[in-house]
């Protein structure tokens, strides 16, 4: 009642209740909406009549019938859509737009994809770069990947109608490109299949291995802890740098599981070192597993150092373990390679199906080891003085529409934990180092690096077919620095 009265009082006097949206009227002066105070966003959106043009925003379910933003409905979820669109209505209620952008501003807003993960150009020298999960995949194992999101003949023989040995195509594709080995199998990536090993050949044994292989693997997981969490326990030999095929001669017993050498992907030791070679281990009676880290199937002659599956076999290793995802230039999967009678073992121990790896790596991983040449392989041959002449070509196409960039000699890595000193030439964009943030946030987001206070965009990992995509990157996302210059 109290309300009511007090309500008819405001309408006798014209005074406005708090918050009602009504507007006192006064002699000489133009109405004016109470519920909006004055200032620089509200008169941006306030037409030349005086009325307030946010309460022109077009409502949710008129902008959802839009074509272009339905059909993202169906690309991206409702969810993802109607969160744009209601970002860019809360734009035009702050000023930040005028109604009539709102649409345009909600498919700005739109993601790319349905998942959160962005594509990136790797300018930054590093091949195989771990945040930028390592490997690029071919063309013919992405054309794989999308073939296999349907139903697949994963586990059946189409012919008989009856169950098939899971990934028979890829673990197939994977034994020819090693024939010395008597048998493969694959789980979901590098450390897996090292926890395999120990699992199903030294679960309550001894694993001897060398002090200086003792590595730290990367985001803080270290080997020796990886082992032990299997229950087997660590028989230490040698030190850090000279260790003898008689130290681990001296160390093998009854409860010896295996003998592991780690290849340590990630650092070098240089000066008075001393290493065993897997042909010395392989006669002291026990199985050799050698871990050779980086997932080179057989030797390059750009790599001379990196250890090889096809070599480790042939020297007596039982088993070689290796990452898919690093110079095999696949997807993350765990390679193990070795005789029947080893492989056989670890593919039928209970921890192999929580291992196991699905059909898109399946795809992915038989279209890297039949199909053409990788874009690692491609950016690991690739020509010195063609990367030259391609910076050349784009650092002239820039400095003509005034960005201050100069095409200058770089040295590339592997990355990964492959190949761990080896330098590959390069070339490279130089650019004011405000670039760096700008190239890493932009539209289209390049990584590069940081050196001498300048920003580097290498090539050698840069596929050619981007260099303008490269190219337009940089002029769309020029520092606000160098825009006032």
């Amino acid at each position: 009642m109290e309300r009511r009265t007090a309500g008819a009082a405001e309408q006798r006097t014209g005074a406005a209740r708090p918050g009602s949206g009504r507007a006192e009227r006064r002699e000489g002066t133009a109405p004016r909406p109470a519920d909006h105070a004055s200032g620089p966003a509200d008169h941006a959106v306030r037409p030349p009549d005086g009325t307030d043009a946010r309460r022109c925003i077009p409502r949710t379910d008129r902008l959802l019938s839009d074509p272009r933003l339905a059909a993202a409905v169906d690309r991206l979820g409702a969810g993802a859509v109607k969160a744009a669109v209601r970002a860019a209505q809360e734009r035009a209620r702050q000023g930040g737009i005028p109604p009539e952008q709102v649409g345009e501003a909600a498919l700005a807003l739109l993601p790319g994809t349905a998942s959160g993960l962005r594509p990136v150009i790797n300018a930054t020298g590093v091949l195989l770069h771990t945040n930028l999960g390592r490997a690029p995949l071919s063309p013919a194992a992405r054309q794989a990947v999308q073939e296999a999101t349907g139903p697949t003949d994963v586990e059946l023989d189409l012919a008989t109608g009856v169950r098939a040995r899971r990934g028979r195509c890829a673990l197939a594709a994977l034994h020819a490109r090693v024939p010395s080995a008597g048998a493969v199998h694959v789980v979901n990536n590098g450390a897996a299949a090292l926890v395999l090993a120990a699992t199903a050949l030294a679960a309550g044994r001894e694993i001897v291995v060398s002090r200086g292989e003792m590595v730290e693997i990367g985001d803080g997981f270290r080997l020796p802890d990886l082992l032990v969490s299997t229950g087997a326990r660590l028989r230490e030999v040698g030190t850090t740098n000279r260790t003898t095929a008689a130290d681990y001669a001296a160390a093998i017993g009854p409860d010896t599981g295996f003998v592991l050498k780690v290849h340590p992907s990630n650092f070098r030791i240089t000066g008075f070192t001393r290493s065993a070679r897997t042909a010395e281990l392989a006669g002291l009676g026990v199985p050799v597993v050698v871990d050779i880290g980086s997932g080179l199937l057989a030797p390059h002659p750009a790599l001379p150092e990196e250890p090889d599956a096809d070599t480790e076999l042939r020297a007596g290793a039982a088993l070689v373990t290796a990452s898919g995802d690093k110079l095999l230039g696949g997807p993350q999967c765990g390679l193990l390679l070795g005789s029947q009678d080893v492989v056989r073992v670890l593919a039928r121990h209970p921890l192999a199906r929580a291992l196991r790896v699905d059909k898109l790596t399946l795809a992915a991983l038989e279209a890297t080891l039949t199909g053409p040449p990788t874009p690692t392989a491609l950016a690991l041959s690739a020509d010195p003085a063609g990367l030259r002449a391609r910076a050349d070509r784009l650092a002239g196409a820039l400095a003509a529409d005034g960005i201050d960039v100069r095409a200058v000699d770089s040295s590339a890595t592997v990355g990964g934990g492959g190949a761990p000193g080896v330098t590959l030439p390069s070339a490279a964009l130089s650019l004011p180092e405000p670039y760096a943030a700008a190239l890493r946030t932009g539209p289209v987001p390049v990584v590069g690096r940081l050196e001498a206070g300048r920003c580097l965009l290498d090539l050698r990992a840069v596929p050619e077919q981007d260099d303008e995509r490269l190219a337009d990157a940089v002029r769309r996302t020029r520092p606000d620095e160098e825009r006032r210059t």
